[in-house]
């Protein structure tokens, strides 16, 4: 008797590759395996990345944590400084940020160097952290009298990478959600600007502003920097909304914006909730390869410049 075509569609894996949940599989497969084959360039010096966006939730912290770890996972030597006050980037790396735990705040403010607050995230061997405490709330207004206090974050990261013995290939600043001196010393103290843009209504609004104060800076305090890397997050394929505002951005932003796109994912999500990455909470999941594919497009970008 001939099989049924349903039967012959199954093949001799014994799943049917015409259903939605085999050829999700399949495609994981195919995405983990492509990821695994080609070591990724290291850099030949270390890149220093502020990631912002003064609107809020659209994924800063989600973006620095898991691209730090997702390179780190690769083999590169990486620092997350988290410069903002909730010590969110702290938390999903799983390292101590309590109030009496000394943190960014000590350095920029009470010139403590960099060195001493550092930290080695249980996420990989590779992966250090500078955490951030509630006390960075304050530092804002403090801030305001202290001398050279846009570029505090700048002298104390120059000099702590110039002395530590094995070279960070990358550096991830992530910023709170607004455009103060927290702000403004990741901007100065960075050379790249990456940009998490939500795939959702009012995606765009607030970015010329950003761009504008990105600009100011470039001219009178970092000459150095730039914007070089756009991701989009939060993407549901499902939706009309969440293509065209992609399409959007890549019309507007052509060399800046990953061809990798980060979905809306319930393990990105959770992951923070065990102090984990989602690199390691699910390495298996879309959201972990897409960030692994995102961190390997970075690299190679980079080597290609």
């Amino acid at each position: 008797m001939k099989p049924s075509p349903a039967l012959e569609a199954r093949g001799s894996s014994g799943f049917d590759d015409s259903t939605p949940l085999a050829r999700e599989l399949a495609d994981i497969t195919l995405r983990r395996a492509r990821i695994q084959s080609s070591p990724l360039p290291r850099p030949k010096a270390t890149r220093v990345f502020t990631v912002a966006n003064q609107k809020g939730g659209v994924g800063k912290t989600t973006t620095t944590v898991n691209l730090a770890a997702a390179l780190a996972k690769s083999g590169m030597r990486v620092l997350a400084i988290d410069l903002d006050p909730q010590g969110n980037a702290s938390t999903a790396l799983g390292v101590e940020h309590r109030h009496d735990t000394a943190s960014v705040y000590d350095v920029i403010i009470g010139d403590t160097p960099m060195e001493e607050v550092v930290q080695p995230s249980p996420e990989f061997p590779t992966l250090d952290c500078v955490p951030a405490t509630i006390h960075l709330a304050g530092a804002e207004i403090e801030l305001v009298s202290l001398v050279a206090r846009e570029q505090r974050l700048r002298t104390a990261l120059k000099a702590y990478l110039e002395k530590v013995e094995d070279p960070y290939d990358y550096v991830f600043i992530d910023c709170p959600p607004s455009i103060g001196l927290l702000t403004i010393n990741a901007f100065v103290a960075a050379t790249e600007v990456l940009i998490p843009i939500q795939c959702e209504y009012y995606a765009l609004e607030g970015l010329s502003q950003l761009l504008r104060n990105i600009d100011l800076i470039e001219k009178h305090l970092n000459p150095s920097l730039a914007v070089s890397t756009i991701l989009l997050t939060m993407f549901d394929g499902r939706t009309n909304l969440a293509n065209q505002v992609a399409n959007d951005v890549r019309e507007h932003f052509p060399k800046q914006v990953l061809g990798s796109v980060i979905p809306r994912s319930v393990r990105i999500s959770e992951a923070p909730s065990y102090q984990q990455s989602v690199i390691t909470y699910d390495p298996n999941s879309p959201g972990s390869l897409s960030y692994l594919e995102a961190a390997a497009e970075i690299a190679r970008r980079g080597a290609a410049a």
